[in-house]
């Protein structure tokens, strides 16, 4: 009888079931053979496994459960070392903790899903991106398949795990990511559009950003390979903009460049364009690609501005800072035709704000812009270079006579507007010789002083004009060397230059001396003796009379101190005074310290100011002199009657004395005593309240008819020329001494 026996342990199908019949002993060595074999295949499987389970790159868990083991050990569960280092716990702790309790929560609830559905046979397998939290509180993300596990008995959690670490790549994508999405916030937002294109003439594009709409008004898909267009850029920019891009490629440099761009409609946008080469490995231009950015905006205010800082607010005309630099441009053409600078003095428009207001005074300057505007040409431009002065600019004229002819039209021009006004103007004409003077302060200095020439001799000349020539640039060398030489006095270099003469006053009801008028005298060492009626103005006009004017205090206290410590007391020392010094912020404070200094009273001091200046800043001038008289310190007005002469002003005036000027004496030699209006002056002076000093006194008759209408006080060549310290001692002791005044 034979039965049948079920070959156990044998995996091949060949053999899994197989018959023998028991008594066949050849069939029982047969078995014993494949027995062996069978072990020997199941060892080396075996010896496979666990070679591919501990050595593979990624981890492997068996029958991982999502909960914690009860039990210590477990036969169907193990993990291998990939899987321990990826998630930073050891066998035990997974097998403690189970993988629920060490998935992220974000993830728990898809990776529970996918689990149940495996198990209920739903899914054969699945897969996620999951992440981890390691022991520290750190993330691992990993890459997971979970499929069954299918073993000879019937375990309950029978299934293996596949993670790979990919935390790595997901930084990287989250990188990518967030680069992507700044980049695509950054093209979706600047004023502009990213752009990148061919190295031809064209500028051939291929790619551009969505913001090439807002730009250009074209779409992308418009824009590449010039699909609509053949050019953006305006057609003045292109050749410049190339040559810049060509100068940019070849040092590898980024490339910068402002330009107009015309859009789909016609309209014209100002950009900046922001770009680079891109070259290949072998240093060929394989592309160009950058940003171009909408800066209308900017250039629009930026456009305002320097229109504001070229151009004059009221009149709209090139101002001076535009002269300077188109002047400086000129002077350095090499240019054949002839050119010239013709500057119109309009200074007398300040007595016009003085008696009628600033902004009547505005308007007037207005209209003779709008008037002289009316003859610019391409050859003839229009400047001014400050309030009361401009100046054309002429080119490419025929010869002098077509110079002069044009200042014709402009002093016609003029004209028109200033004659109902009542009032001069000036035009200076300087030629412009190339390459004779490159000097721009000495040219607007040369056509400054011919057209303040012109003015000056409005009421005498007939063209009001004045062509700068040689003895025009004598007058201005001559100035520079005066100021130079004052310069190095108030430097305290040649301190000597500067002297101080005095001459005598008279008092008419005592016939004493009562005091000295001091004069400044300027010595040059290249001029000679140069005359206050020279170098004041210059001091004056280059702000040297401040610190000047001080050192002529300081010199007339002293010898009045001297006079004093050599017994003439109670003399008066009278001293002249710019309106430039009086107004300046320090001026009283400096004169108190050099009295105080000095040991001299106020009440022997008298400044001098003329009466011209007074009209110019009435309140200001007048609040200070009022300080001077509430110290004790006398105010004179000089050369009275030949300024801008008002009684009602003149009562107001905080002033102690009226100087008679030399022209209302000279005439006391010619006139009858009723035909002078000299007593007149003197007796207004008195109803006034003040005193009243005749200058220029050089005759007796011009004395007596002075005392006979109770003048207080005089000067001039009848009693003393200016004398220097010395002399003046001397005279003052020859008079004591011989009875004479």
């Amino acid at each position: 009888m034979t039965s049948k026996i079920l070959v156990e342990g044998v995996s091949d199908p060949d053999f899994s079931m197989r018959y023998i019949d028991e008594c066949d002993e050849n069939a029982l060595v047969i078995l014993e053979n494949l027995k062996q074999k069978a072990s020997q295949q199941q060892l080396q499987q075996q010896m496979l496994f666990n070679a591919i389970f501990w050595q593979a790159p990624i981890g492997i868990a068996i029958s991982y459960r999502r909960e914690p083991i009860d039990c210590e050990e477990d036969a169907f569960f193990d993990v291998n070392t990939m899987f321990e280092q990826i998630t930073g716990r050891n066998k035990r702790e997974l097998f403690r903790l189970g993988w629920a309790k060490i998935t992220h929560p974000d993830d728990i609830e898809e990776d529970l899903e996918n689990f149940n559905k495996l198990k209920l046979g739903e899914l054969a397998v699945y897969s996620m991106e999951k992440r981890f939290v390691k022991p520290d509180g750190s993330i691992v993300w990993v890459n997971m398949i979970v499929s069954p596990l299918n073993t000879l008995n019937d375990h309950t959690y029978k299934h293996i795990c596949v993670i790979k670490d990919i935390t790595r790549r997901k930084e990287m994508e989250d990188a990518l990511a967030e680069s992507e999405r700044s980049k695509s916030a950054l093209l979706a937002n600047i004023p502009g559009m990213a752009y990148r294109c061919k190295y031809d003439t064209e500028l051939t594009m291929l790619f551009v950003s969505e913001g090439c709409l807002g730009l250009t008004g074209y779409q992308s898909d418009d824009m590449l390979y010039n699909k609509r267009h053949s050019n953006l850029i305006a057609p003045e920019y292109r050749t410049a903009l190339w040559n810049e891009w060509e100068r940019i490629l070849a040092i590898h440099a980024p490339f910068k460049w402002e330009y107009e761009i015309i859009t789909e409609s016609g309209k014209r946008k100002w950009v900046l364009d922001l770009g680079q080469g891109v070259f290949n490995k072998n240093g060929e231009i394989e592309a160009l690609e950058g940003l171009i950015l909408d800066i209308s905006d900017r250039k629009r205010s930026e456009l305002e501005l320097i229109h504001h800082n070229e151009h004059d607010v009221l009149t709209g005309l090139y101002n001076r800072t535009c002269f300077d630099k188109f002047l400086e441009h000129e002077i350095t053409l090499r240019v054949t035709g002839k050119r010239a600078v013709i500057s119109i003095n309009l200074s007398s428009v300040h007595d016009l704000q003085m008696k009628y207001g600033i902004h009547y005074g505005l308007d007037v300057i207005r209209k003779a812009a709008d008037a002289l505007n009316s003859l610019c040409t391409d050859d003839r431009v229009l400047f001014q270079l400050q309030e009361n002065q401009f100046v054309f600019y002429v080119k490419d004229y025929k010869d002098n006579f077509g110079l002069l002819s044009f200042c014709t039209s402009v002093s016609t021009k003029l004209e028109s507007v200033l004659t109902i006004e009542r009032i001069g103007w000036g035009i200076g004409v300087l030629e412009l010789a190339q390459p004779e003077c490159r000097d721009i302060e000495r040219l607007q200095r040369y056509f400054l002083v011919a057209s303040e020439k012109a003015l000056s001799d409005f009421d005498n000349a007939e063209t009001h004009v004045c062509v700068f020539d040689q003895e025009l640039e004598h007058q201005v060398t001559r100035e520079e060397e005066v100021t130079s030489q004052l310069v190095e006095v108030i430097a305290g270099k040649n301190p000597r230059r500067l002297c101080m003469h005095y001459q005598p006053i008279l008092d008419l009801k005592t016939n004493r001396i009562c005091g000295f008028e001091a004069l400044a005298r300027f010595k040059s060492r290249s001029l000679g003796v140069v005359p206050p009626l020279e170098f004041i103005p210059i001091a004056e006009k280059t702000k040297l009379i401040i610190p000047l004017g001080m050192l002529i205090v300081q010199q007339s206290l002293r010898f009045l101190r001297t006079l004093t410590s050599q017994g003439f007391e109670s003399l008066q020392m009278s001293i002249n005074i710019s309106i430039i010094q009086l107004l300046h912020k320090n001026f009283i404070r400096l004169l108190l310290v050099c009295l105080r200094k000095n040991k001299i009273e106020h009440k022997n001091v008298m400044l001098e100011i003329t009466e011209s200046v007074v009209s110019s800043e009435f309140h200001r001038i007048n609040k200070i002199l009022n300080e001077l008289k509430t110290l004790g310190i006398k105010v004179a007005l000089d050369d009275f009657g030949t300024g801008h002469s008002s009684l009602a002003r003149e009562r107001e005036l905080n002033v102690d004395c009226l100087k008679i000027d030399k022209c209302f004496i000279d005439k006391l030699k010619l006139l009858k005593d009723e035909e002078t209006i000299t007593s007149d002056i003197i007796s207004i002076a008195h109803k006034l309240g003040h005193f009243v000093i005749a200058e220029g006194v050089e005759y007796e008759n011009q004395m007596q008819y002075l005392k006979r209408h109770d003048c207080d006080y005089i000067q001039g060549y009848l009693i003393s020329r200016p004398l220097d310290e010395q002399a003046a001692i001397a005279f003052l002791k020859l008079g004591r001494n011989e009875n004479r005044f």
